[in-house]
């Protein structure tokens, strides 16, 4: 059996490529949107990909099933559980609960592990070439290493109204049922690792096992002391702040994203040509430098995503593909590292890179605005803001600031002021920078804190 994890730094997930070496079969799990790994490796080891499935509709990026499956011919798995309100609306084979995939010596059998969302499966693996019992579970966003999936993303993404108590309780039921009943040796491979905002304290590894969880995972003691509301106090404790975006996956993950085929190739704009575009309002740029060399200067209304590794994420802060189409023009070297930035930007469903530019020289500029730590006491704003997470913003902030994650910012315009310089501000610069890009874009004037709470803090001034 050849098992292989693929794994996206920026957005912190894994997808699984499972194989038989005998048949030359193989099944992909939980695949994201920009395929060519996936069929590279079935090429690197002369196997066809025969089958096609996911874990649960995902909330943290598009998924690729339907794409795998448009280029390969392969079948196509989803989930069949959950109820009528969240049954995938696209032409699929529904997997229920004991169902089975078969390739070659593989069996892959359908666990239904609700809780993280109602639908949710995962896979236990059987390798029968060696065993007659699973040693291998894809547990999807139901247990990860060190932690479990959070199961507020319904209320928070979705318009769900408190489904989150109802979704821990079937979460300490899937751990009581499914999970602890498997033997200690059961290898635990998670769909998300450290940095994921599906779970509150991921843990890095990329894999763990049900004994390890069971005896070292915060929540092993609630589950052998049959201590449910506990449980439920602790999971739901401190979760993340979910970002906008989530609820836009959630919609096109259910009926089924768009499959692109074949993408075209980047076209590289000129910097006469670039100018008429922008004045024209064809395009946005999208400025890929670090905060330092944008304070320095950038082209007005452009968004600033610095480096590829984190472009998805940043990237569904600060366009809506929803409420616009605008074509992307990303600021790279060359093709290459501009495909980088449309293949991360696919993945969270922004599909509009159309061209790339190697510089701004030759481009209209502005310098954005910025203000000390030693200023800002002076300063008239209408409000200083924080774009840190509510965890943070706890922990410690400016006295009098406001918090709005920089995740939430573009969909809760109405909690800024119409009127009046807006200061911003995170912890290093970095995630203030990307906000605040947008916000200009928006038509609001912002005044960047020069480097952020930490500056702040470090001149020894009162924090709240």
């Amino acid at each position: 059996m050849l098992l292989e994890r693929i794994y996206d730094e920026d957005l912190a997930q894994a997808g699984y490529f499972i194989g038989c070496q005998s048949k030359g079969e193989a099944v992909v799990v939980d695949a994201r949107r920009d395929i060519r790994e996936y069929l590279d490796l079935a090429a690197r080891h002369g196997m066809t990909i025969t089958a096609v499935t996911e874990t649960h509709i995902h909330a943290d990026y598009l998924s690729g099933t339907r794409e795998l499956v448009a280029a390969t011919g392969a079948r196509v798995y989803v989930s069949g559980e959950g109820g009528d309100d969240w049954q995938y609306r696209f032409e699929a084979e529904r997997l229920h609960h004991g169902d089975k995939l078969t390739l070659g010596n593989i069996t892959v059998e359908a666990v239904h592990t609700p809780g993280h969302t109602p639908e949710h499966l995962s896979f236990l693996v059987t390798d029968g070439a060696f065993a007659d019992t699973p040693g291998y579970m894809l547990s999807g966003d139901f247990v990860f290493s060190g932690d479990l999936g959070r199961p507020d993303l319904l209320d928070e993404a979705a318009g769900g109204v408190d489904t989150r108590y109802e979704g821990a309780k079937q979460i300490f039921r899937s751990l009581k049922d499914s999970f602890v009943t498997l033997p200690d040796h059961v290898q635990v491979f998670p769909g998300h690792g450290s940095g994921s905002a599906c779970g509150k304290a991921l843990g890095a590894l990329p894999s763990t096992s049900v004994g390890y969880e069971r005896r070292y995972a915060w929540w092993g003691g609630y589950v052998e002391r049959d201590d449910e509301q506990g449980f439920i106090d602790e999971l739901l404790d401190g979760q993340p702040d979910a970002h906008a975006y989530f609820g836009r996956m959630k919609r096109e993950n259910r009926q089924g994203p768009t499959v692109l085929g074949p993408l075209a190739p980047l076209r590289e704009y000129a910097p006469a040509e670039l100018s008429a575009a922008l004045e024209a309002n064809e395009v946005v740029v999208v400025d890929t430098r670090g905060q330092d060399e944008v304070h320095a200067g950038t082209v007005p209304g452009a968004l600033n995503i610095p480096g590829a590794g984190k472009a998805a994420s940043y990237g569904a802060w600060v366009y809506d593909p929803e409420k616009e189409d605008t074509p992307l023009v990303v600021l790279a070297p060359d093709e290459e590292v501009a495909g980088e930035y449309r293949d991360h930007l696919l993945r969270v469903g922004i599909d509009t890179v159309t061209g790339y530019t190697t510089t701004l020289q030759g481009l209209p500029t502005a310098t954005p605005e910025m203000i000390s730590p030693d200023e800002l006491g002076s300063f008239d704003a209408a409000m200083v803001l924080d774009v840190r997470n509510k965890s943070e913003h706890s922990d410690g902030h400016i006295p009098g600031s406001e918090q709005l994650s920089g995740g939430r910012v573009l969909w809760n315009l109405e909690q800024l002021p119409a009127d009046g310089p807006i200061v911003t501000y995170c912890q290093s610069g970095v995630r203030n920078s990307v906000a605040a890009s947008a916000l200009r874009r928006a038509g609001y004037r912002v005044v960047e804190l020069e480097g952020s709470y930490g500056a702040w803090s470090a001149r020894n001034l009162a924090s709240a």
